[in-house]
Parts: C-alpha cells; sequence; structure tokens
C-alpha cells in the first residue's frame, strides 16, 4: 500500500504517518524502515533531526539517510518491508538545488517520482510524508524569486503524480487526519 500524509509545517503529519507505519508494520510484519531525506544545516537542523530521531524511537525502524536518488536506498528488496519517506519537500530541494545544476521541473518531477516507484516494488508498505506548501496565499509568486518558484512547481507536480499512485492520501489539519483519497485497504489509514 502506499499512502501520500501532506500537511502544513507543525501540523502533526510525521507524527501520524510514524503512528500509520508502525499499525501496518505491526499488522502484516516485516522489518520497517525510516527514509531520512533532510540534510541536518546548522544548529536548528540539527535539533530537528534530534527531535525527530527521539520521536520515532519507540517503532523500533531502522534509519536510512538517502538525501538524493530515492530508488537507491539499499533496503531489502523483497517485497516484506515498510518505509516511511520523511520528507518529500527535503528530497526534491536536495535534488534540485544540490549539484548546482538546476534541472527542467519536467526532468526532476520524471526522476524522482522514478525513484519513488522503484522503491515503492521493494515496499510492503511505503508512507511518503510531504508539506503542503501551496496555501501561502502568495497569489501569482510575486515576491518569490525564480528557483524557489521552479522548486514549489516541481514540489506539486510530484505530489499530484503521488496522489494518482496513492492508494490513499491524508492531509493532517492540527493533528487530525483528513482522508483526501481512500481505496480499499481494510480501514487501515
Amino acid at each position: 500500500m502506499l499512502v501520500v500524509v501532506t500537511g502544513g509545517s507543525g501540523s502533526g503529519k510525521s507524527v501520524y504517518a510514524e503512528k500509520l507505519l508502525a499499525r501496518l508494520a505491526e499488522m502484516q510484519k516485516g522489518q520497517s524502515y525510516y527514509i531520512a531525506t533532510m540534510k541536518p544545516f546548522g544548529s536548528e537542523g540539527q535539533e530537528r533531526v534530534a527531535r525527530h530521531q527521539k520521536q520515532r524511537q519507540q517503532y523500533g525502524f531502522i534509519t536510512v539517510e538517502q538525501y538524493t536518488r530515492i530508488g537507491k536506498t539499499g533496503i531489502p528488496s523483497d517485497g516484506t518491508v515498510n518505509v516511511l519517506l520523511e520528507c518529500m519537500s527535503n528530497l526534491v530541494a536536495n535534488e534540485m538545488f544540490d549539484d548546482g545544476n538546476i534541472r527542467s521541473v519536467e526532468e526532476l518531477t520524471r526522476d524522482i517520482t522514478s525513484g519513488i516507484e522503484q522503491l515503492y516494488t521493494n515496499c510492503r508498505n511505503l508512507v511518503v510524508v510531504t508539506n503542503e506548501v501551496f496555501s501561502d496565499g502568495s497569489g501569482n509568486g510575486n515576491g518569490y524569486d525564480r528557483e524557489t518558484l521552479e522548486y514549489i512547481r516541481c514540489l506539486g507536480a510530484v505530489n499530484r503524480r503521488l496522489a494518482k499512485m496513492a492508494d490513499s492520501v491524508v492531509e493532517v489539519v492540527y493533528s487530525i487526519p483528513v482522508i483526501i483519497k481512500k481505496e480499499q485497504n481494510g480501514g487501515i489509514v
């Protein structure tokens, strides 16, 4: 099962996604992996990573740091693992700006979603966390530089493709999960 979990900053989406994957892993067995995509820059980044590590400690996830090329994580490919990917917005930024060569939105979208598809073929369950950055009231994007607008456009394109692929899409609002899309999955989401 592929579940996309979205929400604004501080919405509770990470906690929801971790609990969801833990429930799925308990019901269907198999090892659980946490793929961390955030490169920790500065003390604020280190604090955020430490907070997330402490938050998920109780679940026994194996953490894999994978900042780019998400299809090449090295997790077992036997189809029995459960994976939480945190977070798509970091992955898109890493892919877009990491090597200094800014690629087109179309190329990035294709490469990132292809990597997700490759990862998903190795999983029993894949939960992908992403950010809702599209409701900031910026209207036509005035005030943002070209790179930021391209980033927002790319993340939007990736999120749309993921939502189409997903069995379920959940938006977490103030720690309350709101089901956007739900296919038959036994009521787990």
